[in-house]
């Protein structure tokens, strides 16, 4: 059976936080519109008969669009990727690459320089964080 990894999320949480024209559209979601959404691709990716496995969306704090509101979507998102048990299994590639002086930012280690994505050795730690006898 093939698995796919659904790490999705921070972008349709940021982009509504900041009013730049690269970010457009920016409709403001709530964590239950994109836990919807997540609902969806697991539908449709076992209606393919495909595991799914869910991966937290990253710590961004320091990023441009990092607000109070958007790392409380974060956090209720990346709860029910990790208790819901909708996945078929989830990475935390969160806790994983969180700073642990500050688990709401990225580690630096891992910091590609904008407080959201990765560098290299950030990808790396993802990819040692799957557990590829669990999906």
């Amino acid at each position: 059976m093939s698995s796919v990894i659904v790490f999705e999320g921070l972008n349709d949480i940021g982009f509504s936080e900041v009013d730049l024209p690269t970010y457009k559209p920016n409709p403001q979601l709530s964590a239950k519109e994109l836990i919807d959404s997540y609902r969806e691709l697991i539908a449709r990716a076992r209606a393919q008969g495909v595991r799914v496995v869910g991966a937290t969306i990253l710590p961004f704090k320091g990023a441009e669009y990092h607000t109070p509101r958007a790392e409380a979507k974060r956090q209720q998102v990346n709860a029910w990727i990790r208790t819901s048990g909708e996945f078929d299994a989830y990475v935390d590639f969160a806790a994983a690459l969180a700073d642990p002086a500050d688990p709401l930012a990225l580690n630096p280690a891992y910091d590609s320089g904008d407080h959201k994505h990765p560098n290299d050795a950030g990808y790396r730690a993802m990819a040692e964080t799957i557990d590829l006898d669990a999906i």
